[in-house]
């Protein structure tokens, strides 16, 4: 007899509290589950049942075994459902968290797209600028730029984003252009409020080393774009990705801050929790944003 059949049947008698419930439940005649429990016990060469007339209950090796037949029995109904869901169209709901700036830009125009090519989805995407707990909040996946920290996720690379500094050919011409990295010190920077590392911009000098710039800024704020717009409107000088100034710059409204210095290059990821399987509409949006992406980056944004 089959042996996950003979642990389904022993493991339904004690769950049911005697074979002919058990029987009921199976769908299959009492003789039936009594022949699968006694080949189990002829199998193991133990008893596992103490049978009554009144009663039937596990005996003390027969509980140890029910606890592993169990988990075994709740494993194989999960990969029975896990090949099902595989072979279904992407459902449900999804729930994305992304940073504001990318969000509005570049992911909500996107987004129809998507719900058209795949309408059994439905998305909560929430935008914020803080670093969100996958699993505990419960977001099925997030959309981050830069370094990953979190090792234990698993990443998809969507596209590359380039981050200098910018400012507005009015500003300069009244401030003067910096030089170099140390001539920021005399200028009017305009920071982002909610990086983790504070008011500090991480630069790479022509020479190759890394730099830090700190400063209090003439103006902070927790938006991208408002940075951007204060950029342009010659409040200062921004340290931002391309994937916000890139429409400015091609027009002349905005224009590198230092000539000459290499901007610094960040990945934008898709990440999502840990497994070897992936739900169906996470794997779809994240080969929808793969796709919807494939062509941008540094100059194509």
């Amino acid at each position: 007899m089959d042996r996950l059949s003979e642990m389904e049947a022993f493991a339904t008698v004690v769950d049911q509290g005697g074979f002919t419930d058990a029987a009921k439940k199976l769908g299959i005649s009492k003789s039936a589950v009594s022949k699968h429990v006694s080949a189990l016990e002829t199998r193991l060469g133990a008893r596992l049942l103490n049978r009554t007339t009144r009663r039937v209950s596990p005996t003390e090796i027969g509980l140890a075994y029910y606890d592993r037949a169990r988990r075994v029995l709740n494993d194989a109904g999960e990969a029975d459902a896990l090949v099902t869901s595989m072979q279904s169209a992407p459902s449900g709901m999804l729930r994305v968290s992304v940073a504001t700036d990318f969000g509005v830009n570049h992911l909500s125009p996107i987004l129809g797209g998507f719900l058209h090519e795949y309408p059994d989805i439905t998305v909560n995407m929430v935008l914020n600028n803080r670093y969100v707990e996958l699993i505990s909040e419960g977001f099925d996946l997030a959309v981050r730029i830069g370094d990953l920290e979190d090792s234990s996720l698993r990443a998809r690379k969507l596209a590359e984003t380039h981050k200098q500094m910018i400012a507005s050919p009015a500003y300069l011409e009244e401030y003067g252009r910096p030089q170099r990295i140390d001539d920021l010190n005399e200028h009017k920077l305009l920071h982002y409020s909610n990086q983790a590392n504070g008011s500090v911009w991480k630069l790479t000098a022509p020479s190759g080393e890394k730099r830090q710039v700190r400063s209090a800024g003439w103006l902070t704020v927790n938006d991208g774009q408002s940075l951007l717009n204060a950029a342009i409107n010659g409040l200062g000088i921004a340290f931002l990705p391309d994937f916000l100034y890139a429409d400015a710059m091609k027009d002349g409204r905005l224009i590198p801050a230092i000539e000459g210095l290499a901007p610094e290059t960040q990945g934008i990821y898709a990440v999502y929790p840990p497994g070897r399987y992936t739900q169906p509409k996470v794997r779809a949006f994240i080969d929808f944003l793969v796709d919807s992406f494939r062509e941008k980056g540094p100059g194509g944004w």
